[in-house]
């Protein structure tokens, strides 16, 4: 594609880490003409499926484009929701018929999908491919297709792997294959990019610590809709082991018999509901813990300011934004201290305990006993020192910084690709993906000779600097009447 800058093939020496307190920082001067990039987020996870990833990939997108970048959405359908969605501000969303294999993941073959993410990347004309999530086949897939095709690659990593039982470790392989030539690789917290480093065997001076953030807009304090006659703990997760559920059902029996005021408030769905059910069947507590199952984004704050603390159990976490979420709300917040949640907090908004049902207790009942004696701070105290800590607009004007130096960097040729495979992931798995590659690349050119890149129809833009509804609005603002000449 004739207007795709083509790697070199010289070595070109790394710039320093763009981790989020560096003084290495990449800077631009003044002068410098500012870029304009034209972005694909891919991932198996979007809305209407709901969770951390989908909420960052559309908060991120929608602060890109506000910043005058063109960006698009790839991901699989869901139900009835395939093809073509516009959303809020021009933000367009390919929902590509690709089967659903598990957890909302799709199935992988690095073939099948290339076709259809060629049509979108030549359609947009993307100049780079932003994958996110470890979990997400698609974003792997687009990650090999995109680097196949010549474009600038990002990847944004949002979780923590294991080494030792057999899912990491394939998982753990699958992530080498795939980093081993991508240009950078964003991570939520310093954690986060120590484990991604150690699991993908990376640089990391091509790994930048960017974290996840929360619009304050959203979660704001209503402590009208309290009721202070009781002490209400909130949990809003999936039910799924991870989130240390099963923790969860050991705490609700033991703090429930010491505080008869104390009900629990849950949301959230998943297979580990049945052992909450369980609990609240055998010790009657049925007026006490209320399970509301799955929840729409836009209610997720009408529960949490029903409550006095927000609980969470996981047993790992990358960045968890439900605690910012909870903190903004003015809630209490009592957390595990796993993973990298220990950097999102100040020490003075969050309680952390030892994923263990002792630890959680002791904590909780802390917590308790300052609500009662009203050494707490305000709700909307907290909410105005959270409000400051994380912004969906600084996370924006970072990941910026890693899309300028990104589109400056060279995509390396097959040849590159192929060695750089052999060499960083082993003879075994370096030969049998090096070989997966050269397959990937002759079905690229049979897909450009039936059907060359010229022939394919270029999208009009619905964002970005030439987006049509940015024109439109132009020319409104053009016919408006000057009140300084009437």
């Amino acid at each position: 594609m004739g207007h795709r800058k083509r790697g070199h093939t010289h070595a070109r020496k790394t710039p320093p880490s763009l981790d989020t307190h560096s003084s290495n920082t990449l800077r631009h001067s003044d002068h410098e003409q500012v870029l304009k990039h034209r972005i694909c987020m891919v991932s198996d996870f979007f809305y209407p499926n709901m969770g951390g990833v989908e909420s960052h990939i559309y908060q991120l997108s929608q602060c890109l484009i506000e910043k005058g970048h063109k960006v698009v959405i790839a991901t699989h359908a869901y139900g009835d929701r395939r093809g073509i969605r516009y959303l809020i501000n021009g933000l367009k969303v390919y929902y590509l018929p690709l089967q659903v294999m598990y957890n909302q993941s799709t199935a992988t073959t690095c073939f099948h999908s290339l076709p259809l993410l060629r049509c979108v990347f030549v359609r947009e004309r993307i100049t780079i491919v932003h994958a996110h999530s470890s979990f997400s086949a698609m974003a792997h897939d687009a990650l090999f297709h995109a680097k196949t095709m010549g474009l600038n690659t990002v990847f944004t990593d949002h979780s923590l792997f294991g080494f030792a039982d057999l899912s990491s470790v394939l998982t753990n392989k699958l992530l080498t294959v795939s980093l081993c030539d991508t240009n950078h690789i964003v991570c939520v917290s310093y954690t986060s990019k120590e484990n991604t480093v150690l699991r993908a065997a990376l640089d990391p001076e091509i790994v930048s610590v960017i974290p996840n953030a929360v619009d304050p807009t959203d979660f704001t304090p209503d402590p009208c809709r309290r009721d202070n006659s009781k002490i209400t703990i909130v949990v809003i997760s999936r039910l799924v082991y991870r989130k240390g559920i099963d923790l969860l059902s050991g705490i609700i029996p033991e703090l429930c018999e010491k505080h008869p005021d104390l009900c629990f408030l849950i949301g959230g769905e998943g297979p580990k509901r049945i052992i909450l059910e369980e609990v609240r069947e055998k010790y009657q507590l049925h007026d006490r813990v209320r399970l509301l199952g799955a929840l729409d984004h836009k209610d997720v704050r009408d529960v949490l300011v029903q409550g006095h603390i927000f609980l969470n159990t996981s047993l790992t976490e990358a960045f968890c934004m439900a605690i910012v979420e909870g903190a903004s709300c003015g809630l209490q917040v009592v957390s595990t201290r796993v993973g990298g949640i220990p950097e999102v907090l100040p020490d003075e908004l969050v309680t952390l305990c030892e994923p263990s049902v002792r630890s959680l207790c002791d904590g909780l009942e802390t917590v308790i006993i300052r609500i009662r004696t009203g050494n707490v701070a305000s709700p909307a105290t907290i909410h105005l020192k959270v409000r400051t800590l994380y912004t969906w607009r600084n996370v924006a004007e970072r990941t910026e910084k890693v899309y300028n130096r990104v589109c400056r960097e060279p995509v390396l040729p097959l040849s590159a690709r192929l060695h750089r495979l052999h060499s960083h992931c082993g003879a075994v798995a370096g030969s049998i993906f090096s070989f997966v590659a050269v397959i990937n690349f002759i079905f690229l050119l049979f897909l450009q000779w039936l059907l060359p890149d010229h022939l394919i129809d270029v999208a009009v833009d619905s964002s970005g600097p030439h987006s049509r509804m940015r024109q439109l609005l132009s020319k409104k603002k053009s016919k408006a009447p000057n009140p300084a000449l009437s």
